[in-house]
């Protein structure tokens, strides 16, 4: 005998998707939703558009302040290693240079600054972005190569709160977008990679 076959599970709702025309309309309309009752939401443009971070009340990244810290200590880290080399560890005189001859350590000092701040912002900007993302796929085709668009992300559910999430219409959403100026608008699902 066969097993009657488990059915899957309706697709849960990721949110509204709404489509702008250019980037200024997406700036001010970012702007209204992120002064709206709306705080889970997320903008969609093919290249930078410069000024949407404040839209949206981003804080400033963090990725550049763990740059320049492990920037300066290979700065650091190259001038101690080489002066101790030349100075302490194994003395030498050539070409008649003191031991702490800085113009000597200038290219190496430099060299190792940009190989640990390289290695640094990379590794930072996966931690910070939270890369890779299996959980998540593309809403649209078009996201990344002409259109601009907002997300208005349904409330997640957490089962451990004990506080219920907000209710969450769609239908108010989609009106919502259209008021700041969506052009179209539709509902989008949760998509996993696998």
């Amino acid at each position: 005998m066969h097993s009657p076959q488990k059915q899957t599970d309706a697709p849960k709702l990721a949110g509204v998707l709404g489509f702008f025309e250019d980037p200024e309309t997406l700036i001010e309309a970012t702007t209204k939703v992120r002064d709206s009752e709306y705080k889970d939401f997320d903008c969609f443009t093919p290249f930078a558009v410069h000024g949407l971070e404040h839209a949206q009340g981003l804080k400033r990244s963090p990725i550049p302040f763990v740059t320049g810290a492990f920037a300066f200590s290979g700065t650091i880290l190259a001038f101690l290693w080489q002066y101790n080399a030349s100075a302490t560890w194994w003395p030498h005189i050539i070409g008649g240079k003191p031991f702490n001859s800085l113009p000597a350590f200038v290219p190496i000092m430099f060299e190792l600054s940009v190989l640990l701040g390289g290695i640094a912002t990379f590794l930072s900007m996966v931690f910070f972005n939270r890369l890779p993302n299996f959980s998540k796929r593309a809403f649209d085709p078009s996201l990344t190569n002409n259109r601009f668009a907002i997300i208005i992300e349904s409330p997640v559910v957490d089962e451990h709160d004990d506080e219920p999430a907000p209710a969450f219409s769609t239908e108010k959403a989609e009106q919502f977008l259209k008021s700041v100026g969506a052009t179209e608008t539709r509902k989008v699902y949760q998509e996993g990679w696998f």
